[in-house]
Formats: structure tokens, sequence, C-alpha cells
């Protein structure tokens, strides 16, 4: 008995086309959205957990090393007159004085660190740290300053000091012998006020300082050596008329940061050394200015290294997070495909079940990557569910002849998405790129397909069902 064409439910025609199942696989990568989100958040959580780590660390160490100085202050009066004229008492003459320091920055400034680096760990946890002698040579001429004073400006000299701000005082593990002017320096901690740049990005701000009681109107020449500890980055801030610093450590991946890059820089496996050469008129800082209590800030003028780590490991987790709606759509089109070509129905569940699959896929990548290398995490992650996705497969399929394209298919994936992780500078171009393909390929595939489903209906009129 054939039954009549257009007795056939509108709602079964509908079902039985293509683009039913499209629009059912659409709903699927949207309902897949949740899980994913919800990795992510907990990639972005396990992020912070090993930054809160790592500052820990930091804090009992030393936190990173920010050095502005030095710099010499004299403390100084202005006296004025202020003249009021009354009715009864006539004109009035009154003294005021008001406080400031002389604040002279050095000639030559000459910086050296050599620093020795380990890893210390917490847990999973671990973060970069160094140790190593901080050296400070050079010499002032407070002669230029001094002459600017006003006839109603007076300075102190006995009472001068030498101050270096330091981001933390925690990095101070003693310091050698230091002299001015052959003379040699006691140093008490603090920076009296003269931070010079911000410490925002610090849990502490502080300093050394001595006095100079032997302090002239003179050329002096001074050297500080400091033994120091710290971790993640390095900074200075160019002070001198002209600075010249030179860093070194036996850390293989610098990244040099800062106002300035280093005009000499050398980088190997066994560690790396840089050069800076500053002179004064490159940057916006007075040699000499007369403080009045007001806040200077010259954090834009720092410049110096972080200690890079090659791989990070949740910064790479998140991006491949990012990218895991793209590669959660092909292994989905592929099956869709192959459900086509093999002429074999596939309900939607396993279409579910392989969206999981691969979602499991960066759980597995943050997990194993906390335990590992990145690079060897990334391999046993994608080789557990590319084996997975096959051997599912072949359970759908009829045979192993079909059933290998979604092996391959989710290798080559997988392939592309480490060259997109690893590609930073590219990889906007290697998945544009990679998209453009599989769009390309899905297109030519299913020119021919019948998205409506009208021949598999007659097919099943003419059965009589």
């Amino acid at each position: 008995m054939i039954m009549d064409k257009n007795r056939l439910p509108a709602f079964r025609k509908f079902t039985q086309g293509y683009t039913f199942k499209a629009l059912m696989l659409f709903a699927l990568v949207l309902l897949l959205l949740i899980p994913l989100n919800m990795i992510r958040g907990l990639v972005d959580e396990r992020g912070r957990t090993a930054a809160s780590a790592e500052s820990d660390i930091m804090e009992a160490w030393g936190n990173r090393l920010v050095a502005a100085g030095p710099i010499v202050t004299i403390p100084g009066i202005k006296t004025s007159e202020v003249r009021t004229k009354t009715e009864r008492e006539g004109e009035k003459i009154e003294i005021i004085r008001t406080p400031f320091n002389l604040v002279i920055s050095p000639q030559k400034l000459d910086i050296s660190v050599s620093f020795k680096t380990e890893t210390r760990k917490r847990g999973i946890f671990s973060v970069p740290l160094f140790s190593g002698t901080l050296s400070l040579t050079g010499n002032f001429d407070p002669g230029m300053a001094l002459s600017e004073l006003l006839p109603d400006e007076e300075v102190f000299l006995n009472q001068a000091e030498l101050i270096i701000s330091l981001s933390s005082q925690k990095g101070i593990r003693k310091i050698n012998a230091s002299l001015w002017d052959n003379e040699e320096l006691f140093f008490k901690p603090g920076n009296q006020g003269y931070s010079l740049v911000r410490f925002e990005n610090y849990r502490s701000a502080g300093g050394i300082y001595a006095a100079l009681s032997g302090f002239k109107n003179s050329p002096a020449a001074f050297t500080v050596s400091i033994d120091i500890q710290g971790g993640q980055s390095i900074r200075f801030l160019p002070i001198g008329q002209d600075t010249h610093v030179g860093i070194s450590a036996d850390w293989p991946s610098p990244s040099f940061q800062g106002a300035y890059l280093p005009g000499e820089s050398s980088i190997g496996d066994t560690g790396f050394s840089g050069v800076w050469d500053v002179n004064y008129l490159s940057r916006d800082i007075p040699l000499f200015r007369k403080d009045t209590g007001d806040d200077h800030d010259y954090s834009a003028s720092l410049f110096g290294v972080d200690f890079f780590r090659t791989i990070n490991t949740y910064a790479l987790n998140t991006r491949a997070v990012k990218y895991a709606v793209l590669f959660l759509i092909v292994p989905f089109l592929t099956l869709f495909l192959l459900e086509i070509f093999t002429k074999k129905r596939v309900h939607p569940v396993p279409y579910l079940l392989s969206g999981i699959g691969n979602a499991v896929f960066y759980l597995l990548l943050l997990s194993l990557s906390e335990q590992m290398p990145f690079y060897t995490a990334y391999l046993l992650a994608a080789l557990a569910v590319t084996a997975m996705m096959t051997l599912y497969s072949r359970s759908l399929l009829p045979s192993w002849n079909q059933s290998w394209y979604m092996g391959l298919v989710v290798t080559l994936s997988y392939v592309l998405l480490y060259a997109v992780l690893n590609a930073e500078s590219y990889a906007l171009l290697i998945g544009s790129v990679g998209t453009f393909v599989v769009v390309a390929l899905i297109m030519f595939l299913t020119r021919k397909l019948d998205w409506y489903g009208t021949e598999k209906i007659e097919r099943l009129l003419e059965d009589g069902e």
C-alpha cells in the first residue's frame, strides 16, 4: 500500500531532512558552551591560585627588585618677609621660614648586577628567584645646584643624606663596604619619603639612607655594594646625568622591558647580559630640584628585565580554551559528514557525547600541565581523546574504513591547535587560514547534498512507511 505524499505529516518531513540535523548540532554546540565556560573558569581559578602562591613566596624572599637612586638630599630654609599695614599698629613685618629639600642627582651613575637564579616551589606552583650583588658607583657634583640657590635660601650641608629607594626591605641581605669620598657610610632603613617611583604592584616600598656629615660643595665619588635578592623582574631608574647599567644572570629566557631597551645584549643557554646607557636629555627627570613636599613619580622611566618563563602553563591553557568552540565544531561536522556518506543515521546523543569528550581534553590538559611540561601534557591529552573518539566512531559507523577518518581529523585539529598556541605572533593567521580550509572543504563535500531530504522522504513513501 502506497501512502499519499500529501498526507505525510509536515513535521516528519522536516525531521527527515539534514537541515533539522544541522540545527540540532548547532543547539548542541550552544549547550556545550556551558561546560567549556566552566573549564575556562577553572583555568582562571587555578591561575589565580598559582599567582597567590607565587606572591607568598616572593613576599617572604624579597619581591621584585626596583631600585631608584642614589640621590642626595640637603635640607634648607627659604626666608621671606610679609609686610602688612594696619591703622592702629602701622606697618608690620612678618618673617616666614619655609623648609625645603634640595634634591641632587648623581653626575655619573654606574649600576652593575650579577645574579644567580633558582626556582622555589610551594606545592605544584613555582617562581623564579635571584640573588647576588648590586653595585652602585659614580660621583656627585653639587656645585650647579648650590649655585642656583636664591639669596633668601639657605641649605645645611652638614645634614645632607644619601638615599637609595628600593621596592622591598626584605630583599636586602647585607650591605658591604660602602664609601662616600673615601669615608665609610652607615646606612639605616627607609627612604625618607623619597620613593621616586610608585609601588602599586608591590606590597611594600622602602630603601636605605645614610648621613653625609662631611658633605662639601665639591665633587665627591661614592661606592655602594648591596647583597640583595628578589624574583621575577628587575627595574632601575636612570637618575644620573649619565647612567650606565649592566645586568647579567644565569637565566636563559630574559624579557627586556621598560622605557629603554639595552644597547647591547647577549642571550644563551647559560644566561644573559644586557647593557644600557641613558643620558639625562632622553628622560624627564631633573638633575636637581627644590622639593617642598610635592609627590614625584618617575615610574615611566623605569627599565630592566623580566625573568620570563618560556612556557606559561595557565596562559597557554587559557588560549587553548578560547579556541575550544572551533575545535568542537570540527569533530561534529566530521561525524555529520560520515553519517551522510555512510548512509547510517547517528542519534543526537552520540554527538553530545563526542562533544563532551572533546571538552574533556581541555580539563585533561589543565590537570596534566600542572604536573609535567606543557608539551608532554598536551601530547598525552591529545592521544587519549583521539583514541577515544576513533574507537567511539567505530562503534557508530559500519567499518574501520569510515571511522579512521574521525581519528585523522581529530589529530589534525590538535596539531593545528598546538601550532596556534606556540605561534603567538601568527596565531590569528594560522587560525583564519585553518578555518577557511575547513569551511571550503565542507562546502565542497556537501555541494550536492539534499538538505531538505526530499529524496529520502520519497523512498520512505515508496516503501509504504
